[in-house]
């Protein structure tokens, strides 16, 4: 849809003319009316509508007792009754909360190689908590975590979910699904200290059994590691180590149950056998070729790009202090313009991207000076946006829920200084968030 009701107006919209928004859905006269005299009203000087790339000037936004949106009106035009809770953000810009499609929670930046083995096993997990409020913080209202140990993601989202914790609505991966020796397994340690990870299979049917089993225990998506990567060990990011036909079997499993899955692929060919088998997002694509772009951008199944192209600067100041490997900082070096070339040139030829930062290879609250690369490197300041927002929820398969700020959406919104369409610098600082109408303080 384009963003507007083709719909008849509503009571309200008659009232108001055409200062009443109704973005995405139509809505009745009733609940146009109980918008105005119940639950919450969010108010700012001007909205981003990610939909349709238009700026809006001073909206009130409807929210309904179950956290989404049921209007959203022209805040000189409308009145609101007393039992209506108000959030006024002021002279801000009012955005979607933004979606971050690739994230370690329970990863902190600032240990690396075997500084890890410093801690205890359950360590990683009492991390992920700050981190993940670390991110909510920044403005990301919704992030995908694409991978760990001991089930953190999962264990992480129920808590939120359940209100013993503050942090973004997490679609998690729990177990990351590969070869062994591959980038998936466990690769730092020696036979003697090793025990049987996770998630590594050797065989379709092993491979089909780890997709059910992370579903089993409460994955929303499915991670996979396609090719080798830069912070494993004994792995080079260029290496296959899935064939096209073990990817298949995963895609297949992963959409029977109706889940997503992610491909952790740096390699060439690794890119083009994930697109092959029905992958939904390539994590990374860092050496993707033009075959490989080509095949994204025309492949009927949409195929996105998560490409984190701005966390080098960080891993090469300061991965040796934090313990990172010199092969995994030499690894980085490698990589890292190659992939940002590479994101111009998938941007240019068509092909989906989402927002991707990697946030734990690089601090989890400092993820949004990414947007100010990606326009760095081909993107305007709105497809920057859009990224991280409307592709974020259409990757995800949750575009009647998050993603933008729109009647019938969760009210996720975030609010910051000036027009990030400007200046996308507005987005490394928020100023404001609100989740589920509900400002977070």
């Amino acid at each position: 849809m384009n963003g507007r009701s083709k719909g008849k107006p509503s009571f309200l919209a008659k009232c108001l003319g055409a200062s009443f928004l109704t973005l995405a859905l139509p809505i009745s006269a009733a609940q146009a009316q109980d918008a105005a005299t119940q639950g919450t009203v969010i108010t700012g000087a001007r909205m981003l509508d990610v939909l349709t790339g238009k700026m809006i000037d001073n909206p009130a936004i409807f929210v309904g007792a179950d956290g989404r949106i049921t209007g959203i009106a022209d805040a000189r035009a409308v009145k609101w009754g007393g039992n209506v809770t108000h959030i006024d953000l002021g002279d801000k810009t009012l955005l979607p909360g933004l979606i971050d499609m690739h994230v370690h929670l329970d990863s902190p930046a600032d240990i690396g190689g075997y500084r890890g083995l410093e801690f205890t096993d359950s360590f990683w997990g009492m991390t992920a908590v700050g981190n993940a409020r670390a991110m909510l913080d920044a403005g990301f209202t919704t992030v995908r975590n694409v991978g760990s140990d001991n089930r953190n993601d999962i264990g992480l989202k129920q808590a939120i979910d359940s209100g013993y914790a503050v942090g973004p609505r997490i679609v998690p991966a729990g177990y990351a699904i590969g070869a062994t020796g591959g980038h998936c397994d466990s690769t730092f340690l020696p036979p003697s200290l090793e025990k049987p990870q996770e998630g590594i299979a050797d065989s379709d049917d092993g491979l089909r059994y780890e997709v059910r089993r992370q579903r089993k225990y409460g994955a929303e998506v499915i991670k996979v590691c396609a090719t080798g990567g830069v912070f494993s060990r004994n792995t080079e990011p260029g290496q296959q180590q899935l064939s096209e036909g073990e990817l298949r079997v995963i895609a297949d499993e992963a959409h029977q149950w109706g889940l997503r899955v992610a491909a952790h692929a740096h390699g060439a060919e690794g890119i083009k056998a994930a697109i092959k088998a029905g992958i939904d997002t390539i994590e990374h694509a860092s050496l993707v070729d033009d075959e490989g772009i080509k095949l994204a951008a025309a492949r009927p199944r949409p195929v996105w790009f998560s490409m984190d192209i701005f966390n080098t600067e960080y891993t090469q100041a300061e991965g040796a202090k934090n313990g990172v490997l010199e092969d995994n900082l030499r690894k980085d070096r490698e990589v890292a313009q190659i992939q940002r070339d590479n994101f111009r040139k998938a941007h240019k030829a068509g092909v989906k991207m989402v927002f991707g930062s990697d946030a734990g290879v690089m601090p989890h609250g400092q993820i949004g000076g990414q947007f100010k690369t990606m326009i760095d490197y081909g993107m305007t300041p709105l497809e920057a946006i859009q990224a991280a927002t409307r592709n974020g929820a259409q990757a995800l398969g949750r575009e009647k829920d998050v993603g933008a700020i729109a009647v019938g959406r969760l009210a996720d919104i975030i609010a910051v200084d000036g027009d990030p369409l400007a200046n996308v610098r507005e987005l490394e600082t928020v100023d404001a968030v609100v989740k589920g109408g509900k400002r977070v303080r």
